[in-house]
């Protein structure tokens, strides 16, 4: 197997299986839902809690759960193709286009598993302020989402500084 592919795999299916292995575990070991177990005081407490809609309790109606699977199936296709796109030795951008990709199947798989939705059990907070319960995957897809932003922009500045203002107001590259 390729470098690249070896890369990729390793880190998508740790995060599927170890996102699968913990919700199982919380949906054993959390019952009854939303009944927070401390855990690092009142900071760190695992709450088992279903999410039916989006990220952040975000909802599409009635067919939440369904416009979500048809979204995480259009992003892995995209994915996939920035995947492809990405040269072998580019690892950070391997790593985060992992990273996603391994959270939105683990989250996909909750979808398509149960009506209740995305199984979350983490949560953090002080008091009554507390954010929004999530998961590995959800974990796992916003780290790769902000190394992946992180890594487009930088490679758009150093695009972007590489190249001159010709007098007709066109960009051209240096000579």
């Amino acid at each position: 197997m390729p470098q690249r592919a070896n890369r990729f795999w390793t880190i998508f299916l740790t995060i599927v299986l170890v996102d699968v292995a913990t919700k199982r575990f919380a949906a054993a070991a959390l019952a009854p839902p939303y009944l927070p177990h401390n855990v690092v005081g009142d900071v760190l407490r695992f709450t088992l809690a279903f999410n039916p809609d989006g990220a952040m309790s975000f909802s599409l109606g009635q067919s939440s759960r369904w416009w979500f699977v048809l979204l995480s199936i259009g992003t892995l296709f995209v994915l996939a193709y920035m995947y492809r796109q990405t040269p072998p030795d580019d690892r950070m951008q391997l790593a985060a286009i992992a990273l996603i990709c391994g959270g939105a199947v683990g989250n996909l798989l909750d979808r398509l598993r149960s009506s209740r939705g995305v199984v979350d059990f983490i949560d953090i907070g002080i008091g009554t302020h507390r954010f929004w319960t999530f998961n590995l995957a959800d974990l796992a897809v916003t780290l790769g989402t902000a190394m992946l932003t992180w890594i487009l922009c930088v490679r758009a500045a150093r695009e972007e500084s590489g190249r001159t203002l010709a007098p007709t107001g066109a960009l051209d590259e240096p000579s």
